[in-house]
């Protein structure tokens, strides 16, 4: 019996010390982690090393890329109404930057080639529709324009001081998801991995090779080194499950600063050419042609009346330098001369017979001359004729922009309904500035589109034409 009672009591001790039977000693968890944790010393022993603390750079760039949602087909403004339920347009999504505060963006060309209609979506989910300022298959880029102002913006960096292993955040929309960032190092320079075609053999890959995951959805957003400068527009991956594998590529923003600006000023891109056809020097070429260097650009060709020709270059020279740039490969060479217009002068370093040499080159266009074109302003649309309105005239109808139709001549708009001295205020929802403008933004419309404007006296029209 007296080692029954003594077991009791010991039984009882265990069980009050060890189950709390009657539920817990403190109202908060957080109180009780807390006070628990007071108990210990705080570690300092860690710190984030510096160079790569990414967390003041995403913060700060991640309001300046924007997600890009298209659709395809009838579009959301179409002529016919029951259009839209019967063949409901494809739609997809990508990337874009913001690099002005007043609403220009840079995006990929695929992103939104042949879109009936092109929205952006912010970081606050602030939405607009976006007009297609230009585009550039050669280099896959395009500009866009919102009508917005005081955005946040990412600034230029230069990609051409970047190296191999330096960190860099790729920022984007993968699969939907806003605001991404991923990390990892730059991996190579100028890789040209033969994505982009055109008819005249003028696509231009120099390629930013990084390892930041980079998915369906990131094509036109930023990569960034950590000041939070815009070096590059992620455009392409090398997967063979169409997903992230390791090696992703971006536009480095040398040649995006460039044909933003082409396409800006002359709403296409102005390219200088050699007028060469070239291929990469490599140890078999090399020992074939006897040369004394395993690297350089060999000239197989030169186009008759070109730049090249002008300045003396021939057949079998092999370059080696772009305005005291060395250059290695023909994407290196593809992008210091892509980088300038028709009519520039540039240096250009080879070899010939084992002796270094220099000329210079002024640079042409595609049509052998040295001048810049801008796209044409037609006022004459399909048969309605247009024309600027002066500033005090849209300000009574309180209006920022527009153009006023001066006639109609053909069914196709005589069928609308619209009729003279309408001014055509908005395409599509999106803003019309004047007569340039309008004939860029049909430039890249097509199916139905939605007409919106008023008549002098205020009354508002709305008009649907099978563009």
């Amino acid at each position: 019996m007296l080692t029954a009672c003594i077991g009791g009591v010991l039984g009882s001790i265990f069980t009050l010390k060890f189950f709390n039977l009657a539920g817990p000693a403190y109202p908060s968890i957080a109180d009780r982690q807390q006070s628990v944790l007071a108990a210990y010393a705080p570690d300092t022993s860690y710190k984030v090393p510096e160079g790569m603390d990414f967390l003041s750079t995403a913060k700060q760039v991640t309001a300046g890329v924007v997600h890009i949602r298209t659709s395809y087909g009838p579009g959301d403004f179409s002529v016919n109404p029951l259009e839209f339920y019967m063949d409901a347009p494809a739609r997809s999504s990508g990337s874009g930057v913001i690099i002005s505060d007043d609403g220009y963006i840079v995006t990929n060309n695929h992103v939104v080639e042949d879109a009936n209609n092109i929205e952006v979506v912010m970081n606050n989910n602030q939405r607009f529709y976006a007009k297609l300022v230009g585009t550039d298959p050669t280099t896959d880029l395009a500009l866009l324009k919102i009508h917005a102002s005081h955005l946040p913006f990412l600034r230029y960096g230069n990609s051409d001081r970047i190296t191999p292993g330096e960190w860099v955040l790729a920022v984007g929309n993968p699969f939907d998801l806003n605001s991404t960032v991923t990390a990892g190092i730059v991996s190579a320079k100028a890789r040209n991995i033969g994505i982009l075609r055109d008819r005249n053999n003028l696509q231009v890959e120099a390629f930013i090779q990084t390892d930041a995951a980079v998915n369906p959805g990131n094509s036109g957003g930023a990569l960034v080194n950590l000041q939070g400068e815009l070096i590059g527009i992620n455009s392409a991956i090398a997967t063979s499950s169409g997903s992230y594998q390791g090696y992703s590529f971006a536009i480095p923003v040398s040649l995006v600063k460039k044909v933003m600006d082409d396409l800006l000023e002359f709403g296409q891109v102005q390219r200088g050419l050699l007028g060469i056809q070239i291929t990469d020097v490599n140890a078999s070429i090399a020992e074939d042609l006897h040369l004394k260097v395993n690297q350089g650009v060999l000239i197989n060709r030169v186009n008759s009346g070109s730049a090249a020709e002008q300045s003396g270059l021939s057949n079998g020279d092999v370059i080696v330098g772009i305005d005291d740039h060395s250059v290695n490969s023909v994407s290196e060479l593809q992008e210091w001369v892509a980088r300038n217009r028709p009519g520039k002068e540039i240096k250009v370093a080879f070899l010939r017979e084992g002796d270094r040499r220099e000329v210079k080159a002024r640079l042409r266009n595609n049509e052998g001359n040295e001048t810049v074109k801008k796209k044409e302003v037609k006022f004459d649309l399909s048969g309605v004729q247009i024309e600027d309105v002066p500033y005090k005239e849209l300000a009574a109808l309180q209006l920022e922009g527009g153009v006023r139709v001066t006639s109609v001549a053909t069914d196709k708009w005589k069928d609308t309904g619209i009729k003279k001295g309408f001014v055509i205020a908005y395409i599509d929802k999106i803003p019309v500035d004047n007569v340039e403008d309008l004939n860029r933004i049909l430039d890249f419309k097509k199916g139905g589109i939605l007409i919106e404007g008023f008549y002098p006296g205020g009354q508002k029209g709305t008009y649907g034409v099978d563009w």
